[in-house]
This record gives structure tokens, sequence and C-alpha cells, in this order.
């Protein structure tokens, strides 16, 4: 290229317009097939292919004369146009277009109906621990019932209460409530047998035979199991009460009276038949937690002389009147009236209630009750 080569100011403009030269074949567009090369036979006719010409900025590209555009992009544009855009008939919907569509009628009722039960719905957890109080009250009143009466405040209450039967054997006020504190501080100590089998009375003769020994070891197993058990619940009723005051608002108050309701049932129920027949209550009551022959003795034996048939039935009398005032009590004071449970007063609910308003005499004044 010298000095009077003309400088092309078209980066498209063909600078050798040399359609027959061999070394300019390969930036032909290839041919159609079973189409003829219309450029070769235009340019062998002695005419100027016209599609050829530079192509002015600004202007869309111009198809060469077989059909092809001049540049590479044009060409991609031209083939994009020609095989259009395809209808995707595996394409996924949108996710939006399911909620144009309404599902049936009856779909829609029950999705309601499940909403509302759902809205409606109080938590379990609530009621499981009020449940756990009502059932744990009437258990934890006995335990502590029993407790009182098994110390030695009341047997000293107990012998020296008039009416009280004396001991033919030869003890007397003292005797008994010495002997006796001795027998009721194993109960509720971690002593062995050998706490009460090594005491001696005036004599020096052992005080408790071997049977008596053997039955207040599992009076001392079935009275520690129930102290267990009992502190056990009152654990569980605390962390009840503590999870209901912040939870549940009035949950503690309706455990207390289910349970209330509960302990008086069952002393009533338990008192008649106490009532009814208390050798046959004491005998069976004995013979759900002890085996038959252990825990019957002679009358000389020390466990008779010390409490008699009217000291068991002094103590069931205490017992179960103790349980009925408590369960009483916290019945009265846990009693669900319109202030407890958060409603307003009769008198209150009577103003407020339009049904009540009734129009004057004259017809035509304002409304008044």
């Amino acid at each position: 290229m010298t000095e009077k080569s003309p400088i092309p100011k078209d980066p498209d403009a063909n600078i050798h317009d040399d359609g027959d030269e061999p070394a300019f074949d390969w930036m032909k567009p290839a041919p159609k097939s079973a189409a003829p090369d219309t450029r070769t036979t235009m340019a062998a006719d002695g005419g100027q292919d016209s599609s050829t010409k530079s192509v002015p900025e600004g202007k869309p590209a111009v198809e060469s004369a077989s059909g092809q555009p001049e540049t590479r992009a044009d060409r991609k544009a031209a083939e994009a146009a020609e095989a259009g855009v395809e209808p995707a008939l595996f394409a996924e919907p949108l996710p939006t277009s399911a909620l144009q569509v309404r599902p049936p009628e009856s779909e829609v009722e029950r999705r309601n109906h499940e909403r509302e039960q759902a809205a409606n719905a109080k938590p379990v957890a609530p009621r499981i621990f009020q449940v756990l109080l009502a059932v744990f009250y009437p258990v934890v009143l006995l335990v502590l019932a029993i407790r009182t009466v098994a110390s030695p405040l009341f047997l000293w209450v107990e012998y020296y209460r008039p009416g009280f039967p004396g001991d033919g054997y030869g003890f007397n006020a003292d005797d008994r409530i010495t002997y006796g504190s001795y027998a009721v501080d194993y109960l509720s100590n971690w002593s062995g047998p050998r706490y009460l089998g090594e005491l001696v009375n005036r004599n020096s003769e052992k005080l408790f035979k071997e049977g008596e020994v053997s039955h207040m070891a599992d009076v001392k197993t079935v009275m520690l199991s129930a102290f267990g058990a009992g502190a056990l619940m009152i654990i569980i009723g605390i962390i009840a009460m503590l999870y209901l005051r912040k939870r549940s608002i009035g949950g503690i108050r309706r455990g207390l009276f289910a349970g209330s309701i509960v302990t008086l049932v069952l002393i009533l129920g338990l008192g008649t038949l106490a009532a009814l027949g208390w050798q046959q209550f004491f005998a069976e009551f004995h013979q759900i937690f002890f085996a038959n022959g252990t825990w019957t003795f002679s009358l000389d034996d020390t466990l008779i002389r010390l409490f008699p048939g009217q000291f068991w039935m002094d103590a069931g009398i205490v017992i179960g009147a103790l349980v009925f005032v408590v369960a009483l009590l916290t019945l009265i004071f846990t009693w669900p009236t319109r202030r407890r449970r958060g409603l307003p007063a009769k008198d209150d609910a009577a103003a407020e209630d339009p049904a009540d308003v009734k129009p004057t005499s004259s017809g035509d004044g304002p409304l008044e009750k």
C-alpha cells in the first residue's frame, strides 16, 4: 500500500472491489443450496454488484445479492429474525399463576374451618399443669395430714385426753409417751430395725418382739415412700403454679378448684366406708400394703398396748377432718365468681345490656331504663 492509496473512512467499505479475485473467495458468504452464485453471474455480465457498496453510518445494513448480511452482527440478527421466537411447550408456570386459580368451595370452607379451629385452640401445656394440680392436690393433703398425726404431739394429745383407754398390762401415760415416741421417730428417720429391736423395758426385757419390729420396718417403707412421693408432687406442683402464673390467667385457681372437688369426693367416700364398718375398713387398708399375718398381734404385745384400736380410730378421724377442712377452704377461696373470672358484676352487665333499655311513656323523649 502506497501513500496514494485511499484511506477507507468506513470499516465496512470494500476497498478492493474485485469480486473476481480468487484470493477473496473465503470472505464471501456461503451460497444457499441449489442457488446460483448471483454475485459471480453479475460480475461476469460486466455489471457492478450494487449490494457491495458501502453503507453509510446510521443506516441498517444492506443484504448482499446472495441474501446474506454484509457483517457478522447483521448475519446474526437476520438468523434470529428468520428463526423467530419458538413457543415454550414445556415452560414452567409462574410462581404466582396458582394464586389466580380459585379452589373449589368445599376446599375454601375446609381451610376456613381449620383456620378458625387453629385460632380458637388453646395451648396444651396449661391444661396439663392444671390436671396435675387437680390430681396431686388430694394426695399432698393426705400425706401432710398423715405426717401431722405421726408426731409426738399427737401422741401426747391422745394419751392425756380424757376417755382414752388405759393399758391393762402396766403402761402408764408416761411410759406410753416415751415408748411410743421411739416408734413414731423410727418411721421418719433413716435408722435400721435395731433402733426398735434393742429397746428394753423396766425389766430389761426387749420392748418389741421380732414380728413387731418387722412390721414397723414395713410401715416405715410405706411411710417413707409416701413422704417421698408427696415431696415430689409438691415440687412439681410449685413448678406448675409458676408456669400457670405466667402463661395462664386463672390457671392456678382452676387447678386447685378441681383438686378440692376431687379431694372432698374421696374423703366423703372413704369416711362413709369407715363409718359403716371401721374394723373391716381397717383390715382392708392393711391388706393393701402388708402381707397377711404380718400385721396382727396379741393384746399383750407392745404395739397393741401403745396403739390400741381407739388410737387408730382417732387418727383416722383427725386425718379425714384435716383434709376435709383444707379442701373445703380451698374450694371456697377458688370458687369461680364473676370477679375471679374477670367478668363485670351483674349490675354493671345489666347497665351495659341494650336489651334492658326501654322507651319512656311519652314515646318521644330519650331512652331510659
